[in-house]
């Protein structure tokens, strides 16, 4: 009876505030259900069907996608593997060095990849340099505390064992930490790579390169059904990735 009671207030308590929301931000809901039938006309009047008569110029984008995407995986994931030894508190005992390290890795996480691409582009100008730099960032400081996290996690009685038994600190990465954690690191890292493609993708729009920036273009120009033929070749690119990281995530089980 007291499950039921809390599960009613729980769920008023949700409503409740939904509706305070859509009364603070002065949302109606209706109006996206009234404005449907228009959205749809508009939808498959301009974007339907998809135009890929310039598919060949597209590729080249498709491949600068792929590749600054997987070079921005590969950095973050070799500083972030350094950054969360750091901030582990299985590996670094020193507390304000963990708590410092913490800190910048929090703050490059928490500023969205669009602010450091906004940022970067007055230092770098248009270019995939841009989108190289922005997603590193924002990467490194998410992996950094996904690693770290997985190392606290690993179990600590065979560390003790090599420590007792007067390994060094190398030897006790080598031998005690990285074999537990790299089922870990490989997860987490093909995670990101992942989010670092659909990340790309709006990059592109601020300038970044890839293929973003063409779909920006081609939506400026008005060639809607261009930039659905490219919407669609990104969402074909985000589910091949994702098709072939959970492939490896199984192999490596």
């Amino acid at each position: 009876m007291r499950r039921k009671v809390r599960l009613i207030i729980g769920f008023s308590i949700a409503v409740a505030l939904i509706c305070f929301v859509f009364v603070y931000l002065e949302v109606n809901p209706l109006d996206a259900f009234i404005s449907a039938p228009e959205f749809a006309r508009f939808f498959m009047k301009n974007f339907l069907p998809p135009s890929f008569k310039n598919i060949d110029s597209y590729l080249p984008l498709v491949i600068e996608t792929v590749l600054f995407s997987l070079v921005a995986t590969y950095i973050s994931a070799f500083f972030a593997f350094v950054f969360g030894i750091l901030i582990s508190e299985k590996t670094n005992p020193i507390r304000w060095l963990r708590m410092t390290v913490r800190f910048i890795m929090s703050f490059m996480r928490n500023i969205p990849v669009l602010v450091w691409a906004a940022f970067m582009v007055y230092i770098f100008g248009i270019g995939s340099l841009v989108g190289l730099i922005s997603l590193v960032i924002a990467t490194l400081g998410f992996l950094a505390r996904s690693y770290g996290e997985s190392l606290n996690e690993i179990a600590g009685s065979k560390i003790e064992a090599l420590r007792a038994s007067g390994a060094s600190y190398p030897q006790i990465l080598i031998h005690g930490i990285i074999p537990e954690f790299v089922p870990s690191w490989i997860n987490w890292t093909l995670f990101s790579f992942e989010i670092n493609i659909r990340a790309s993708a709006v990059l592109g729009m601020v300038g970044a390169g890839g293929i973003g920036i063409m779909i920006q273009t081609n939506i400026r120009l008005f060639k809607y059904r261009e930039a659905f033929s490219l919407i669609l070749i990104l969402l074909a690119m985000v589910l091949l990735t994702e098709l072939a990281t959970n492939r490896i995530r199984k192999a490596v089980r």
